[in-house]
């Protein structure tokens, strides 16, 4: 009986210390999960950052060439103002005579539809 009693604790203290490296197992098991999740998050953060820093400079880049862009539509239409002035100018007085003969030589004529009443 004392054989089968020591078997017996030798059984339950292999279980014991089976049981114990299996939970020093999932434990490390979770520091590695959280280490790698912590790894992945500074990859990913330092990803999002030289992503970032990219489009920051091909923005400025666009931006740089729109700065450029914008210049040469304000100078283009500083040109078109320029000249639709001097037109005004050259053509005002012209104008206004016109309007002037159209609105005060009235010519009176009687309508051709028009039938005196009888």
């Amino acid at each position: 009986m004392t054989s089968q009693s020591q078997g017996i604790q030798q059984l339950l203290q292999a279980e014991k210390r089976a049981k114990d490296k299996l939970e020093e197992a999932k434990k490390r098991k979770g520091k590695r999960l959280k280490q790698a999740k912590e790894e992945a998050t500074a990859e990913i953060d330092h990803y999002r950052l030289q992503r970032e820093k990219e489009f920051r400079n091909k923005e400025t880049n666009v931006m740089g060439s729109q700065g450029n862009l914008s210049a040469k539509i304000e100078e283009q239409t500083t040109e078109a103002i320029r000249n639709l002035t001097s037109s005004y100018h050259r053509n005002m007085e012209n104008m206004m005579k016109k309007l002037l003969s159209t609105i005060c030589d009235i010519r009176p004529e009687i309508h051709p539809n028009f039938r005196p009443a009888v």
